[in-house]
């Protein structure tokens, strides 16, 4: 771990351990192998050349026992024990939670763990057993389902709306977000001003920021829909967004907890599919 992530703390930060924990055992595999793994530094530890190649068995070591555990989950049959799957946080409130309240009554005998997250967690380490995620181009090595596609419009608070619907031709603030910090491309002709009043890195306080009516909004359909305060307002014309799917590693994919959550997703998704499009 010293090798992958350079810095005591971040392997102990890996390991979920204390620093010193880290520096502990390291000295004891010095002393059981008799070789010095780590050169003193006054900037840290500097891995010597037996450090890397005993780091490089590990890795098979621990590639091996990943193969291994995911083999066994794909090859249960069993509608018991753990299933971890992971979602972006909005996705969940907005539209999920009706899947995993209807899973959970389903499959009681299913300890059903979410992690609500927007980073691609690694499902090749069983940082997950399925993940939900929003993307053109949801993982190459994994098997996948598109369960919707979906478009984004613009939202606003209903005095907002009111605003503009009165006077189409006064000043829309907009609310962006930091990786596109610009009015949106497609901004009707029949609204012609327009400005970036704010920008955000967190897509929760952008929605908090539009439903307080500090601006328009681009949102998801659904989840512009979804959110309370908010009202579409035809300042950007629907337009195609990232498509939502279910993926997972082809060794997990077959497992029947895997299978059972899809079926409910699955079946779900189907039901509520015009809430993603206008």
């Amino acid at each position: 771990m010293l090798v992958r992530h350079q810095t005591l703390a971040g392997a102990a930060a890996a390991l979920d351990i204390n620093y010193t924990t880290v520096a502990r055992r390291i000295r004891r595999a010095e002393t059981t192998l008799d070789h010095l793994l780590f050169e003193r530094l006054a900037d840290g530890y500097r891995p010597t050349e037996a450090a890397r190649v005993v780091a490089s068995h590990a890795e098979k070591m621990e590639t091996s026992e990943f193969d291994l555990r995911r083999y066994l989950q794909g090859a249960d049959t069993e509608l018991t024990g753990h299933l971890t799957i992971t979602a972006p946080q909005l996705l969940i409130s907005s539209f999920l939670a009706p899947v995993l309240d209807e899973f959970d009554r389903k499959y009681p005998q299913i300890e059903l763990r979410v992690l609500a997250t927007n980073d691609v967690l690694d499902l090749t380490r069983l940082e997950a057993d399925l993940a939900i995620r929003i993307s053109q181009n949801p993982g190459d090595t994994l098997k996948g389902l598109r369960l919707l596609k979906q478009e984004n419009a613009s939202f606003a608070s209903p005095s907002l709306a009111r605003q503009i619907q009165a006077d189409p031709m006064a000043m829309i603030d907009w609310i962006v977000y930091d990786a596109f910090p610009n009015v949106p491309n497609g901004v009707s002709h029949e609204y012609p001003n327009n400005r970036v009043r704010f920008r955000f890195d967190d897509m929760v306080a952008m929605l908090g920021a539009a439903q307080a009516g500090l601006g328009v909004v681009r949102l998801p359909m659904f989840l512009g829909r979804a959110s309370s305060g908010l009202v579409n307002v035809p300042v950007l014309r629907p337009q195609p967004y990232s498509d939502i799917w279910v993926v997972g590693h082809p060794d997990v994919w077959p497992s029947e907890k895997a299978r059972a959550f899809r079926e409910v997703l699955v079946a779900f998704c189907k039901l509520h599919r015009g809430d993603f499009k206008s």
